[in-house]
């Protein structure tokens, strides 16, 4: 029972702190010294800013270079770094930082901010993350300022650099370099490199990341050859490898044969910048938010494939959003399962369990039904198209920040609607997972008969 009502407590205490940190964020963004107007940013504004912000998302109704000073900007990059741990797991490394007393209750509650299975260890679990998280993005911004410190000069250099080292690996997007992303560099490969790298390494998740290092790290003293260091990888990392590097592929399979010929994206590029930029694309489809080619100048179909990806997003326990590629992929294995006549789920020679596909179509079935009715509240009170209604809908839930150039556009409904949009999909598959993994023993003591249903 108190393991019960702990996990009711974490359930109602992730929302709750995402939505207070908005808050405090949205009293700062209006403050007189954070934007460049005189007066302060209007509600909606520093509300909506605050939220893709916090939540990883990147949509923006105003520009962030231009908009907000460098106060506003630094608020911007906490609530970036803070969304993309997690407010739980900020306060529990301040916490340590303080040398207060790490209970048991902080380490469930940190258990279930990260969906993890396991308790153990999850005290060096954080310091990992911790660790982790700020060596790559400094690495990631020491590259940026190869580039960035000759364009802007040092000071500009080292701040636009750190700023988009943490957006970029947090998947928030946002970025203060000018108003067009990165299209400007949509031919350079170092640049575009380097931020795939940062997307990539944030969305694979925190989890893979501990194995990897560790397998590589025993590997490398016991002299194992690569071939028998990827052998003892967990199923897990083993599975988002794949499925990351395949979406990878097949996005860009996608967004080259459909955008070849389009002079609007990469039909005057050549060859070479076309790959280049089909592969980005695939990448800031899930999740990321940063744009080299004009979103409003992709096709249609382009558009569609792009919110499937969206809604699929990245890998689980990191700082991408959507539905999680795993979770997506269990929903397929199930189908694919029953197709095929087998009783078990099986994936690297491991059971994938009940419990865990009844999860993945709870989690599965509750995203699209927020964001189809978000769709259709948002096509009704703006009256937008289907395809831009679709790309800035699945774009807000999954937390990506691609846009059409709708954001700024919409109405005061239709901001509040991305805003509500944006928050669900940051905390939602999370409170869902939390939610549809409690325990039901009184009600699962009482056995039904079979029922007669017709399916298909």
């Amino acid at each position: 029972m108190k393991r019960k009502k702990l996990k009711l407590k974490s359930a109602q205490l992730i929302p709750i702190s995402f939505l207070v940190a908005i808050i405090v964020g949205t009293i700062l963004l209006m403050l007189p010294i954070a934007s460049v107007k005189e007066g302060s940013a209007g509600l909606t504004t520093a509300f909506f800013t605050s939220t893709t912000s916090m939540c990883v998302t990147g949509l923006v109704v105003v520009d962030t270079f231009s908009y907000w000073t460098l106060f506003g900007k630094i608020v911007i990059l906490i609530l970036i770094q803070i969304g993309g741990f997690g407010v739980i797991a900020v306060a529990s490394i301040l916490m340590l930082m303080l040398n207060r007393k790490f209970s048991l209750s902080r380490s469930l509650l940190l258990h279930d901010a990260f969906n993890l299975n396991s308790i153990s260890g999850v005290l060096h679990f954080l310091m990992v993350v911790f660790k982790g998280t700020f060596l790559v993005e400094m690495f990631g911004a020491g590259l940026y300022m190869i580039r960035f410190i000759p364009e802007f000069g040092v000071g500009k250099g080292i701040w636009f650099s750190v700023f988009t080292a943490v957006s970029a690996f947090c998947n928030a997007g946002i970025d203060i370099i000018g108003p067009d992303s990165l299209i400007g560099y949509q031919q350079d490969p170092f640049l575009l490199c380097t931020t795939m790298f940062l997307i990539i390494m944030g969305g694979l998740g925190y989890v893979v990341w501990l194995d990897i290092f560790r397998n590589f790290k025993n590997g490398i003293r016991k002299r194992y050859k690569l071939g028998t260091i990827i052998k003892h990888f967990s199923e897990h990392t083993k599975l988002v490898l794949v499925l990351t590097f395949f979406l990878i592929f097949l996005g860009a399979a996608a967004v080259f044969g459909l955008e070849y010929n389009n002079p609007e994206t990469i039909g005057n590029m050549s060859v070479g910048d076309k790959i280049l930029n089909s592969i980005f694309q695939s990448i800031t489809f899930r999740t990321a938010g940063f744009a080299a080619v004009p979103q409003g100048g992709l096709t249609d179909s382009t558009c569609f494939i792009g919110c499937i990806l969206m809604f699929i997003g990245g890998s689980p326990v990191g700082t991408a959003g959507g539905v999680k590629t795993v979770t997506f992929f269990v929903m397929i294995l199930n189908a694919a399962s029953f197709i095929r006549n087998r009783k078990e789920n099986v994936v690297f020679g491991r059971k994938v369990s009940s419990d865990m596909i009844h999860k993945a179509s709870a989690i599965v079935m509750v995203s699209f039904v927020i964001t189809s009715v978000l769709l259709v509240a948002l096509m009704a009170s703006n009256g937008v198209g289907l395809v831009d209604g679709m790309y800035e809908t699945f774009s807000a839930t999954a937390t990506v920040g691609l846009s059409r150039s709708l954001t700024p556009a919409l109405n005061m409904a239709g901001k509040w609607i991305i805003i509500l949009a944006m928050y669900l999909g940051r905390i939602g598959p999370i409170s869902m997972a939390l939610f549809f993994n409690y325990s039901a023993e009184d009600k699962n003591k009482v056995s039904f008969a079979k029922g007669n249903f017709f399916i298909g």
